[in-house]
């Protein structure tokens, strides 16, 4: 998946407007890549932190009355930005806090889905193990639909407050947002979610305590946690004879012959084909080849179209001339 097209804005004057609105809130021409997981990528344009859905909601109407892109960033881990840059108003989102009622826990889009995933085994609901390990924001995961051993973010939310291209604010339940596969409405809708509520049940916080420590110790051994990576480049294939409904794209890669590939200073992890790793030296541009490479190695052995997991933002047709 490809982000929004860049527009023609007018730069100077839409600085100068922002300021007037936002003061130094608006940071001009900021570099990215410490704020994704491949730590790769160029500068934005354009950056601002939103604290809360009326800033989100303040700073929308502004960027659409002036005609600049936005793109919300969460925790940057599933997402590939271009060496250079994104012209356009990158939005952090930092949306904070949880609480629980009863066996529904309301949460900040902003907050790493790990917190969200620990807080409920601290009060002792079940639901969110699966979880466990997925790195991200609570925002990121809704949007992506984000999962794993059989389960989906999707499965566990009530609802989520959004706000939308025109910077409107409003609840909608779970099944506006039309889950699917590592995807939801939101990626066509462009819409942004601030807060969520999830629909978990009582469990023994023992019970759920050994279950999450089951599967950190399953993904410290198959995910490189301490290498820059985005987790799984390219989606499972849907198969309804596979376990979990799904054929795994690793397996088709390793399969391919992938797990000795690189390009520049991105790698295939040793220990997940369907992982590139940047070895401190890659651009985003060697990353993006080398997916192109698996993609054609899989399609030549197997005649299967992989499709990408990572959301590409920026112009990557420019780096690949």
């Amino acid at each position: 998946m490809v982000a929004e097209e860049v527009k023609n804005w007018n730069f100077k004057n839409s600085v100068s407007e922002l300021k007037k609105e936002f003061g130094d809130k608006i940071l001009v021409d900021q570099p990215l890549m410490k704020l994704t997981t491949f730590g790769t990528g160029g500068n934005a344009r354009l950056l601002m932190e939103v604290k809360s859905a009326e800033d989100l909601s303040m700073i929308v109407k502004v960027a659409r009355r002036l005609g600049i892109p936005v793109f919300m960033l969460g925790g940057g881990s599933n997402v590939l930005i271009a060496d250079s840059g994104y012209d356009g108003l990158i939005l952090k989102n930092s949306i904070m806090g949880m609480e629980c009622d009863g066996e529904e826990i309301r949460c900040g889009a902003g907050e790493e889905l790990q917190k969200l995933v620990d807080f409920a085994a601290d009060t002792g609901l079940t639901g969110l193990e699966f979880a466990t390990g997925i790195w991200g924001t609570v925002g990121g995961a809704i949007f992506g639909n984000a999962g794993a051993y059989g389960s989906e973010t999707g499965a566990v939310v009530k609802s989520a407050e959004l706000v939308d291209k025109q910077g409107n604010i409003r609840m909608v339940t779970a099944n506006y947002l039309e889950f699917s596969y590592r995807s939801s409405k939101l990626k066509k809708s462009g819409e942004f979610v601030t807060r969520a509520v999830f629909a978990l049940k009582t469990g023994k916080r023992e019970t759920i305590r050994q279950k999450i420590a089951e599967i950190m110790a399953k993904r410290s051994v198959k995910f490189p946690i301490e290498k820059n990576s985005a987790g799984c480049f390219f989606k499972n294939i849907p198969d309804k004879n596979s376990k979990f409904g799904k054929l795994s794209t690793g397996k088709l890669l390793e399969d391919a012959g992938a797990k000795d590939m690189h390009f520049g200073g991105a790698q295939v992890f040793r220990n997940h084909a369907n992982i590139i790793i940047n070895d401190g030296t890659a651009r985003s541009s060697d990353i993006k080849k080398l997916a192109d490479l698996l993609k054609s190695k899989v399609e030549n052995k197997f005649g299967i179209k992989l499709q990408e997991e990572v959301i590409l933002l920026g112009n990557f047709e420019e780096e690949n001339v």
